[in-house]
């Protein structure tokens, strides 16, 4: 028995012993290509050029020692020529192709004359025209502690951007007196005829990026409460969401308007960051003075677009044609103008005032958003 076992190991290795130690075959035992392959597939070739051998391991064992890439299947030059082949080429203008792996394709969506719609932020179902019937002078007068709160909270709010966005910073001059050069002290001017429009249209991306806020971060929470409550929101999530992304488009339409400067940015950056925190932990709370606050903060977004529109009609601002994004979501003539951009603003600040309010008056009443309809496309 034992004499027969030795002579079958001895006729294997006759046979496979030059496939597992010729210096031929693991040469060609490269990272991309496992010894077992080589074994299975691959004639011996005495005439192969000679290259460096392949480690031992890699030649005993078929594991992949040093690369983590996928191994190609037996025969897999040829299927590797064929995937080249049949790749789609690169487009002829230099442009990269979108990879459609997944089968997601862009639609090519038209407006309702045919033309090409040109926006990628919104779609032409969720444009719509703003309701300017709505009541601007309706406020809602503070009688509770917490409507005290949220009123003055925002009132205290409404004085540093008051002093920021009507005093512009001069810089020095040098004065010249005897031939000698003297540098004046800057000074600080009130800047309401002088650059009137940039500064109304920054002071308006100001307010919109802080209205933007409350309404992500409401329809946030809710989203989490109705998951781990298992039940539904009664449509608040969406009436929030939707806040935030009507909030948001008006951001885009005075990014048209003005553009704002380095140290803008920044004090957007900061204020984003403290208001996010500070909402986020009020909400948590007691969303009734949340909703309140929001609530009273559009009284002063209808109070500042009022403002920009008297000087818009008293001619301290010229009426510069409107932003073509803001005649495609507002459906506004082709021959609307900044102020006609304004009024509809003004108009959907006022609906989220009302929305805010009464989603307030719902907490003080002892009950959930979800027992009350939500008021959907009420703006």
């Amino acid at each position: 028995m034992m004499m027969s076992s030795r002579n079958s190991g001895t006729t294997v290795l006759r046979h496979l012993g030059f496939r597992l130690f010729s210096s031929a075959v693991a040469s060609r035992v490269t990272a991309s290509e496992p010894a077992y392959s080589l074994v299975l597939s691959r004639p011996f070739v005495p005439s192969a050029p000679a290259r460096p051998p392949a480690s031992v391991l890699m030649r005993l064992f078929p594991v992949r020692m040093a690369s983590t890439s996928a191994a190609p299947a037996l025969g897999g030059e040829q299927e590797e020529r064929e995937a080249k082949s049949s790749s789609p080429a690169a487009p002829p203008n230099g442009s990269k192709a979108v990879a459609s792996y997944w089968g997601i394709e862009g639609s090519k969506i038209t407006k309702e004359d045919g033309t090409p719609w040109r926006w990628s932020c919104f779609m032409p179902w969720e444009t719509y025209e703003a309701d300017l019937s709505i009541d601007l002078k309706k406020h809602h007068v503070p009688r509770t502690l917490l409507d005290k709160i949220a009123y003055w909270t925002v009132k205290s709010l409404r004085f540093p951007t008051d002093i920021f966005f009507q005093v512009r910073f001069v810089a020095p001059r040098c004065l010249v007196v005897d031939n000698i050069q003297y540098a004046t002290a800057p000074t600080l001017t009130v800047a309401r005829t002088c650059c009137g429009q940039r500064r109304y249209g920054c002071r308006a991306m100001m307010l919109e990026t802080v209205a933007a806020v409350p309404g992500m971060v409401g329809g946030m929470l809710l989203h989490l409460q109705s998951l781990r409550r298992f039940e539904p929101s009664g449509g608040w999530i969406r009436v929030l969401l939707e806040e935030a992304e009507n909030e948001r488009m008006h951001l885009m339409t005075f990014m048209e308007v003005a553009q704002p400067r380095w140290y803008e940015r920044a004090l957007v950056f900061a204020v984003q960051g403290v208001f996010f925190n500070a909402y986020f932990v009020a909400y948590l709370l007691s969303p009734k003075l949340a909703h309140r606050m929001v609530g009273y903060l559009e009284e002063e977004a209808i109070h500042s677009y009022t403002e920009y529109l008297k000087d818009l009609e008293a001619g301290k601002i010229q009426n510069v044609p409107a932003p073509g994004i803001a005649i495609d979501y507002w459906r506004l003539p082709a021959d609307a103008t900044l102020k006609d951009v304004v009024m509809v603003v003004r108009a959907d600040e006022a609906h989220h005032r009302d929305v805010n309010h009464f989603a307030s008056d719902i907490h003080y009443q002892g009950m959930q958003l979800k027992d009350t309809p939500a008021p959907l496309g009420y703006h």
